[in-house]
């Protein structure tokens, strides 16, 4: 199945190779967005990978109150904007709340991201809707995929067609996430590309020190296996030297290892295509 959702970069996806989603998790800086950024528009022009850039310009959601949470959301948006400006590639932020849909759109913003937390709110779904921009939607850690179909309706009814999926796991106990790779064909059959959130699947959430740990040895296993239950895309976050990111810093990859990670799932895509 072909997408063709406007956006440059998506439209390149024919469903023969995989589409990738990547970024730091959060807007440190200037400097780092525009590091990581150029990085992985290097390796994935070359890999001919469509590639989305990804950073949050805000992060509602942190174990706790004193975690960094932002620059400031105009300056991080601009930042974004001026990023998409300069290399000419799409990007993709969170929002929290119907307000911020409006705000980052007139960024030109091209995707707007519902959280996994908040994939049941009718007014942050239909306020992405309204504006025309491309919605993906993260699987709740507490939803089963065949729920997800209702999120979608929202966005669809609001007049949006323009909707992917991304897995990022199940809550699993209290400090622990699994990924069931069933939902990786059970929401494709819903007509909508299905992303895997590679590191955020690999989280592990509510630990004792208030700071979310990981299991970032696991990056490449888990990122095959989406490939091999058929993924259309793969979502990874990244940063130079995780072990100073200001966010999710235990879960996400060390930007030099991006490289071998996408040439190992591009063979693999290919024997996927080939017995499918």
């Amino acid at each position: 199945m072909i997408y063709d959702y406007n956006i440059e970069n998506l439209k390149k996806y024919s469903g023969d190779n995989f589409f990738l989603i990547a970024g730091p998790c959060v807007i440190e800086s200037e400097e780092l967005v525009f590091h990581v950024a150029e990085k992985i528009i290097d390796i994935t022009n070359r890999l001919s990978i469509p590639y989305i850039f990804k950073a949050s310009y805000r992060k509602a959601n942190r174990s706790k109150a004193d975690s960094f949470k932002g620059i400031g959301d105009e300056k991080g948006l601009s930042i974004l904007q001026k990023l998409k400006e300069e290399y000419k590639v799409p990007v993709l932020t969170d929002i929290h709340n119907p307000a911020e849909a409006s705000l980052a759109a007139s960024y030109k913003v091209d995707v707007l991201q519902i959280p996994a937390f908040l994939c049941r709110q009718t007014d942050l779904l239909e306020a992405a809707a309204s504006t025309g921009k491309v919605v993906n939607i993260k699987k709740g850690q507490f939803l089963a995929p065949i729920s997800m179909k209702y999120a979608a309706a929202k966005v669809s009814n609001a007049g949006n067609n323009k909707i992917i999926f991304t897995e990022r796991g199940t809550q699993f106990g209290y400090s622990d996430l699994i990924v069931d790779f069933r939902s990786i064909p059970e929401m494709k059959s819903f007509g909508y590309p299905v992303v895997l959130d590679v590191t955020h699947s690999l989280q592990q959430p509510n630990q004792a020190s208030g700071v979310t740990g990981g299991r970032p040895e696991l990056i490449t296993t888990m990122a095959q296996a989406g490939i091999a239950a058929g993924v259309d895309g793969i979502f990874i976050e990244t940063h130079p030297e995780p072990s100073i990111a200001l966010s999710d810093g235990t879960n996400m990859l060390r930007l030099d290892l991006l490289e071998n990670l996408l040439q190992s799932l591009l063979k693999l895509r290919k024997v996927y295509n080939e017995i499918k």
